[in-house]
């Protein structure tokens, strides 16, 4: 299919990476249903759009089993653990597998995600990991803080030990090669399915142990919860935990990474927030709308349409950009001003429907303790650096890296943020 007008989106070309938000306004404004080639898709930009996309039956979030399917046997096979572990994932499945699996995953996860049980225990690990990044000589927010905070939010949930972090990341950043990846890595299809074995077999020796021993953790819960058709079989509760630990860092990890980089951005913003700290809550929206953990759903078209004049038809992949929706300027006065008191925020980070992202209670009270504490903590903190990097992913959005300056720490009696 030829490409549409004379703007092309490449998520490969690494002078858009640090502000896409130019190229999604030249896009809603001039061609709001783009046909990409590097993609093989509809970019789809505007507010309303976007939204359609997420909950639409036109689109099918059904992605990966068409892909598997239409590989040589022979490529199946070499990629076996990850169609065994990531077809299961309730995100990338269509009603009514997906009601029934998001179902379960509500009853044994929901309960213990209450603001009550989990404030004491996140603000104990917000409060050691700052203490432990202030023995930084070089301190980065992103290796000692953001990507550290929700991992052990999610092992702990789960019942991972917290010993074995770096080992879990490194199963993560080697399926987040497949998962959401724009450009070429080499072997990215080997080095994420064997990242993906690994860590399948890890919660699997987990489960074994669990179906021994009951303890008070997600896997357990994942293990014991039924419906009227019964329980998730193994490899389902081995493909929930690898879902809900990739997905429960990756994305509060880049809420945190990009939220505080918006702050530094906007210093006037981090001291309002340290003298109000009852903002906390819009704030983290304010953050997950400016620059949010989410680049791009990914939908397949399930029935023939037409949206501004351009005709999706069936199979085409689409590719409905959050965080160009999030700063559209049809449904959001002054979208590039970074208001931490915005009200309303009808962002769409989260998805809507029954996509409606199951972990959103989570990273919304892990992003409120770690943003106003870092804002209470420390009132010089700076850019160290501003050659930034980020991360190689179209489905997510984050920094690598995120060098800072502490200055002068402000050690004062920690305090619940509200």
């Amino acid at each position: 299919m030829p490409g549409i007008g004379p703007l092309v989106f490449d998520p490969r070309e690494v002078a858009v990476m640090p502000n896409p938000f130019l190229l999604f306004r030249r896009l809603q404004d001039e061609d709001p249903v783009h046909w990409s080639p590097r993609l093989s898709g509809w970019i789809l930009t505007r507010y309303e759009d976007v939204r359609r996309a997420a909950i639409t039956s036109d689109m099918s979030a059904d992605r990966l089993r068409p892909f598997f399917a239409q590989l040589p046997d022979a490529q199946r096979s070499r990629l076996a653990d990850l169609i065994r572990y990531l077809t299961p994932w309730a995100p990338f499945r269509d009603p009514p597998y997906h009601t029934r699996i998001r179902s379960m995953m509500n009853k044994a996860f929901m309960p213990r995600v209450t603001e009550a049980r989990l404030t004491p225990s996140i603000a104990a690990i917000v409060g050691n990991l700052l203490d432990a990044m202030e023995r930084q000589a070089a301190p980065d927010l992103i290796r000692d803080f953001a990507y550290a905070l929700p991992a052990t939010v999610i092992m702990d949930l789960l019942g991972v030990p917290r010993m074995d972090l770096q080992l879990v990341k490194h199963w993560s950043d080697e399926m987040a090669l497949f998962i959401g990846s724009a450009q070429d890595v080499p072997e990215k299809y080997a080095r994420a399915q064997e990242g993906t074995r690994l860590m399948g077999d890890y919660f699997r020796e987990l489960i074994a142990d669990r179906r021994k021993s009951r303890r008070d953790d997600l896997i357990t819960d994942l293990i014991e919860v039924r419906d009227d058709t019964g329980g998730l079989d193994d490899d389902e509760v081995v493909a929930a935990c690898i879902l809900m630990l990739f997905a429960g860092h990756e994305t509060t990890t880049n809420l945190i990474g990009n939220g505080m980089l918006a702050f530094l951005r906007h210093p006037e913003a981090l001291a309002r927030l340290r003298d109000e700290p009852a903002l906390a809550p819009t704030a983290v929206e304010e953050c997950l709308r400016y620059d949010g953990p989410i680049g791009a759903l990914v939908r397949v078209v399930a029935v023939e349409h037409e949206v501004h004049g351009r005709t999706l038809r069936k199979g085409d992949r689409v590719f409905p950009m959050i965080n160009a929706a999030n700063r559209d300027g049809r449904a959001f006065p002054d979208p590039d001003r970074f208001d931490i008191a915005r009200r309303p925020n009808p962002h769409v980070t989260f998805g809507f429907g029954p996509h409606f992202c199951l972990g959103a209670p989570l990273a919304r009270l892990e992003g409120k303790l770690a943003l106003g504490e870092i804002a209470r903590r420390y009132p010089g903190l700076a850019l160290a650096d501003e050659s930034l990097a980020w991360t190689d992913s179209l489905s997510l959005r984050g920094l690598s890296k995120l060098p800072v300056r502490l200055d002068s720490p402000a050690h004062v009696p920690s305090r619940r943020i509200a």
